[in-house]
């Protein structure tokens, strides 16, 4: 039984676009173990699954950028590093 108190799960599936020859292009969400559709959902025509241009990754996590990753002593050389350039500058 659900409960109401309880969030829902979101479950994650990819979204594979396909190609109609009548209708255009068109989105499915599908799970990545189910086969591709042969026919075209609106006419009934063979379709042809197709490459995404616009694939989205979102990171939510640190460490992925090289600068995430560098030792306290790569960081403060550079900061002192940074201090001497603004020194010079100003003179």
């Amino acid at each position: 039984m659900l409960e109401l108190n309880r969030p829902a799960e979101v479950v994650a599936m990819p979204v594979y676009e396909y190609r109609c020859a009548k209708c255009g292009v068109f989105e499915k969400e599908q799970r990545i173990t189910a086969p591709p559709l042969t026919e075209c959902p609106t006419c009934g025509g063979p379709v042809h699954r197709i490459i995404s241009r616009n694939i989205g990754v979102i990171y939510k996590a640190g460490g992925f950028y090289t600068t995430e990753n560098r030792s306290q002593e790569y960081k403060n050389k550079a900061k002192e590093e940074s201090k001497t350039s603004e020194v010079s500058k100003a003179s």
